[in-house]
């Protein structure tokens, strides 16, 4: 066999090979999904789609409140229209519930701050996240990194089902309770927030005879 068969014939392979990795790649990305939960409150559910590739420490974080049932029974506690609705924090008797660790800030991602978006609350320190999150009523350019204090908030998600239920927290008259202002007088409560199953993953799954 001449060296020129040998070449060729290890290229082909390698070629092969190559192709293989690309089509399983590829299958890989077209099923795969961005996470998304479903929450339910008091004015109805609403869905948020989580970017874990642009904010892997926050998705991760949120799905894990989730799974451990966190939010289950939290209220949104601090609501202001035209600006934000935060929550994931409190119960309806405006007890703070306990949290874990805090994480890293991600606001440099490239997400903004924009109408319908999910970011992660935090205090001064800018790696203070715990559980608490908010979604915006506008586009609040002034919360994308590095505003407004050298840092910025760090968005991990969207509204992609039910934002009509979301500005409608909007619209509960506010006051002062638990020391916070902002508070809904009327508590927005969620009942329950789960992941849902992947809608790709569903339609590949074989059905069962």
């Amino acid at each position: 066999m001449s060296l020129t068969h040998v070449r060729n014939s290890s290229a082909t392979r390698f070629t092969a090979r190559l192709l293989c990795a690309l089509a399983a790649c590829a299958s890989f990305v077209a099923h795969a999904a961005d996470p998304r939960v479903k929450f339910e409150t008091s004015l109805g559910s609403f869905t948020v789609e989580l970017y874990a590739e642009k904010a892997p420490l926050s998705v991760a974080n949120f799905l894990q409140y989730v799974n451990d049932k966190h939010y289950d029974g939290t209220v949104f506690h601090r609501v202001i229209p035209g600006f934000v609705a935060q929550g994931g924090g409190f119960d309806k008797g405006m007890n703070q519930k306990p949290v874990r660790k805090p994480i890293a800030l991600e606001s440099k991602n490239g997400l903004k701050n924009d109408t319908g978006t999910l970011a992660m609350a935090r205090t001064g320190d800018p790696n203070s996240a715990t559980s608490q999150f908010y979604i915006n009523l506008n586009n609040n350019g002034m919360l994308n990194h590095p505003q407004p204090d050298g840092h910025g908030y760090a968005v991990f998600g969207k509204v992609v089902e039910g934002m009509d239920v979301v500005s409608k927290m909007a619209t509960v008259p506010t006051g002062n309770a638990g020391g916070m202002d902002d508070v809904p007088r009327t508590p927005i409560l969620v009942t329950t927030a789960r992941v849902l199953p992947d809608a790709n993953a569903a339609k590949n799954t074989p059905k069962k005879p």
